[in-house]
C-alpha cells in the first residue's frame, strides 16, 4: 500500500465491496449504478475512487477512445482485506490471542451450544 493507512472507512469499504462484486474494473458511474439507494453524488464516488487509489486499493487505467474515463480494479482481494483486518483485531483488543478472540465472540453473540458445535464441526471439516 502506498500510505501508511490499511482501515478502510464505511463508504470506502462500501467502494471497495461493489467492486469486488463486480470482479471486473470498472468506472465511478458503474460503481454508482451499483450503490444501494440513497446514492451519492458521482462526485463523491470519484473522490472515494481517488483516496483509495492513493491508499494503494486500487489501480487504474483508460481506455483507447473514452476520454479521461478511469477504470479501476482491486489490487486488494476482499479475503486478504479481512484478514488483514482480524489479524489487526485479534492483535489490538485480544493481545493476539485468538481463543480470547474466540471466547469473546462467544459471549458476545449469545451463542447456542448447538452453535458452538456447528463452528466446531466446521473447522474439523477445514482440517
Amino acid at each position: 500500500m502506498r500510505r501508511n493507512e490499511k482501515t478502510l472507512t464505511r463508504l470506502e469499504f462500501e467502494v471497495m465491496s461493489i467492486l469486488w462484486n463486480l470482479e471486473r474494473p470498472a468506472c465511478a458511474w458503474d460503481v454508482l449504478g451499483e450503490w444501494p439507494e440513497p446514492k451519492p453524488a458521482y462526485t463523491t464516488v470519484a473522490t472515494y475512487l481517488k483516496v483509495l487509489y492513493e491508499k494503494g486499493y486500487l489501480d487504474y487505467s483508460k481506455n483507447k477512445g473514452e476520454g479521461k474515463t478511469h477504470m479501476y480494479e482491486p489490487l486488494v482481494s476482499r479475503a486478504e482485506y479481512t484478514r488483514r483486518t482480524m489479524q489487526d483485531v485479534k492483535k489490538n483488543f485480544f493481545g493476539g490471542s485468538l481463543k480470547s478472540m474466540f471466547s469473546y465472540f462467544i459471549r458476545e453473540e449469545n451463542l447456542t451450544p448447538e452453535e458452538i458445535q456447528e463452528i466446531l464441526a466446521s473447522v474439523e471439516r477445514e482440517e
